[in-house]
């Protein structure tokens, strides 16, 4: 199972495999077209509240991981999908929109999934 993570307003390419968006709100400026998301798992994005919060402060990012993965615990049916989702393809790319490359949900959704699961 090859799970990648990548910006949204990066092209998309074959290599993607399964586009997964998990952000809660579509990304500004970008059609649908361009996009080319194969799912959008908008119900398993963080809160507005929580997302508001983090604001991408760095300083926060390791207690919204803490908030976040206690989301996503309350939301079981939902990250369920997901995995199943994940388990029928070759590669998957989960897709956010934030500029932090490397402090954003898509990065605290595969440490949560890896952490449930043995990807």
């Amino acid at each position: 199972m090859d799970i990648k993570i990548k910006r949204i307003y990066d092209d998309a390419q074959d290599s993607d495999g399964f586009r997964i968006l998990v952000d809660a709100l579509w990304p500004r400026g970008l059609s649908k077209e361009r996009a080319r998301i194969d799912y959008w798992a908008r119900d398993i994005a963080p809160s507005d509240t929580l997302r508001k919060w983090f604001n991408h402060e760095p300083s926060k990012w390791d207690e919204f991981k803490v908030r976040y993965w206690n989301e996503l615990d309350s939301k079981l049916d939902h990250v369920k999908e997901l995995m199943r989702i994940i388990n029928e393809r070759d590669k998957v790319t989960l897709l956010f929109s934030a500029k932090d490359r490397e402090r954003n949900n898509a990065v605290a959704l595969l440490e949560y999934i890896r952490s449930k699961s043995n990807y």
